[in-house]
């Protein structure tokens, strides 16, 4: 017999996966942004370059000829920081909505579950600083340090007296390497980083509301870690550790919460799963909860036992399996052949939220609570 809690604990790691499918699609968006604006700057820095004198070189008439560049540049990082603005505030209510099903769905139907105003957690989200930055200012700083790596390889191409399209192609990258070789990848892996994280942040902030807001329905939240090859040294030690639902005080252990599961460092994607009370800590008198008209769920408030990700990932179908991992990782998976790296990561096609919206609701259906 499954209690709830293990039950929500699978639930969270599913969703967590999805999370992470989603996070890719918002990533290629953004640097879709980027990659546009990158085709123009390449174009202009060739005319740009053509007009400097390579023995007359000096770094006042570059800085000249880059106002067209610069222009370009900061119009493109202001699109992605207007268009994360609006995925963030569209995915927190989305979130919001989320945590507040898991816990109606996993809690008997006489249970009264506290929902919060997306508004004010969206608002909240925006103005607390993750990873010592704010969003609404990390753009411009994205851009400036992108705009300086720019002017640096065009001036040590001058003074290593390469040619135009030499210091373009250190720029942009060659085709033959997909343009991942220039310096350009650097500003790609940076706006990844930030989008990852500022989506983990909302989450956390979404899912830290939601817990305070119902914390009289839990006894706990547990710290739920991806444990894999790249797993960070602040989450491993913390995956399956519990704290308290509203100030995060550990439970039986030392080990602080920090910025909180998805918070904690740059690309973080740990989660925290409510832990919830057993209905005579409720002070309910209610049957068991049935599931499919077949397998029993136990309302004990048991702690879920330690499941990770590819624990759940090798009890799914071939299907999800192959959805998650893609076709190739998928059958390698069910041949033993995936190494434990490969098999947390979410290789599948990625998601919209209005995907991520449907994936959601189909597996509450399934889960039948």
């Amino acid at each position: 017999m499954e209690s709830v809690n293990a039950l929500l604990a699978l639930e969270v790691i599913r969703h967590q996966i999805e999370l992470q499918r989603y996070e890719a699609g918002v990533v290629a968006r953004m640097i879709a942004v980027l990659d546009r604006a990158d085709k123009r700057i390449a174009a202009e820095l060739a005319v740009a370059l053509q007009e400097i004198d390579p023995s007359l070189f000096k770094m006042e008439r570059l800085e000249s000829l880059l106002t067209s560049i610069r222009e370009l540049s900061k119009a493109a990082y202001e699109q992605i920081g207007k268009d994360m603005r609006d995925e963030l505030k569209e995915f927190n209510a989305y979130e919001l909505s989320y945590q507040h099903q898991a816990l109606v769905t996993h809690l008997p139907a006489v249970v009264h579950v506290a929902s919060v105003n997306a508004n004010q957690v969206y608002t909240a989200a925006m103005a607390r600083p993750f990873q010592g930055v704010l969003l609404k200012e990390v753009w411009k700083d994205l851009d400036t340090q992108a705009m300086k790596r720019l002017r640096q390889t065009i001036a040590n191409g001058f003074v290593e007296g390469k040619t135009t399209d030499q210091i373009i192609r250190e720029v942009r990258g060659t085709r033959a390497n997909n343009f991942k070789d220039g310096i350009v990848e650097k500003s790609r892996r940076d706006i990844e980083a930030v989008v990852r994280t500022a989506i983990a942040n909302v989450a956390g902030v979404a899912q830290d509301n939601m817990m305070e807001a119902n914390a009289d329905l839990l006894k706990a939240v547990q710290w739920s870690s991806t444990l894999d090859t790249r797993t960070s040294q602040i989450c491993r030690p913390r995956d399956g550790k519990l704290y308290t639902p509203v100030d995060h005080k550990p439970i039986g252990h030392k080990l602080p919460w920090l910025a909180g599961a998805g918070r904690s460092h740059w690309r973080c994607r740990s989660s925290q799963v409510p832990v919830l009370k057993s209905h005579k800590e409720l002070g309910i008198d209610v049957p068991e909860i049935v599931i499919e008209g077949k397998t029993r769920a136990s309302m004990d408030g048991q702690v879920a036992a330690e499941t990770t990700y590819a624990d759940w990932l090798k009890k799914q179908s071939a299907a999800r399996q192959d959805e998650v991992l893609g076709p190739t990782r998928g059958r390698l998976m069910r041949e033993g052949k995936l190494s434990l790296d490969d098999m947390y990561s979410a290789r599948g096609k990625p998601l919209t939220l209005d995907e991520l919206r449907k994936k959601d609701a189909e597996a509450f259906k399934l889960a039948g609570l």
